[in-house]
């Protein structure tokens, strides 16, 4: 499998990912719409072992918006880079393998990233300007695991 790219915007951080994308969704927390900016963020899940800075890794700040889950973005152009799961988040008892793997939102990768969306989550905190018009199953908050 060919390593996948990304970068934050003003191309100080880089990463790779040498393993596959997992269970990419698009999320409607109010959280991901405050961070990127947009009514959903697209992402999928890595696992952390497959993914590697390549440069720039100091330049991530992590905030922790609720308890046990940090997101991090780069300090100089505000890119969302990676957000991970801490053991005291509380949705990790449901969810372990959430401490295994980073989020990564799909806009940060070059190129095609060869998957899309399976599923809608959040959808109770979805902003009510936008409308879900596809086919895709949708869930009030997360996923369940599968």
């Amino acid at each position: 499998m060919p390593a996948i790219r990304g970068s934050c915007l003003c191309g100080g951080i880089k990463f790779e990912i040498i393993g596959p994308l997992l269970r990419p969704l698009n999320c409607y927390c109010t959280l991901c719409q405050k961070q990127h900016g947009a009514a959903f963020r697209t992402r999928a899940r890595v696992s952390r072992q497959d993914f590697h800075w390549v440069q720039g890794e100091e330049l991530v700040t992590y905030y922790q918006a609720t308890p046990g889950y940090s997101r991090g973005f780069c300090r100089v152009c505000g890119s969302a880079v990676v957000n991970r799961a801490e053991p005291d988040w509380p949705l990790a008892a449901a969810n372990p393998r959430t401490l295994t793997e980073f989020g990564i939102a799909l806009a940060t990768l070059d190129g095609d990233p060869g998957v899309r969306a399976e599923n809608h989550a959040f959808v109770r905190s979805k902003a009510p300007w936008y409308d879900i018009i596809d086919a895709l199953p949708q869930h009030e908050t997360y996923p369940p695991p599968g």
